[in-house]
């Protein structure tokens, strides 16, 4: 991976409705859905304490949302 100072994300929601750019995510016990719509870049010094890892399902699930909404397929 690069070596870059800004990092890509998407936040999450455990209250917006189910939708094709809303994959649902385990964090915890709790089902979250990750808004794919609101991709944005942070400074990586920014990002907290990690919460969760994506299994290989959802992280192809949210790159597929976020494929949607840029319209990258």
């Amino acid at each position: 991976m690069l070596n870059l100072s800004t990092v890509i994300v998407c936040p999450t929601s455990t209250s917006i409705r189910q939708a094709s750019i809303h994959p649902e995510i385990a964090i915890g016990e709790e089902p979250t859905r990750v808004l794919c719509e609101m991709v944005g870049a942070v400074d990586g010094r920014a990002i907290g304490d990690r919460v969760a890892h994506l299994s290989m399902n959802e992280l192809r699930e949210v790159e597929e949302g976020v494929k949607l909404v840029l319209d990258l397929d």
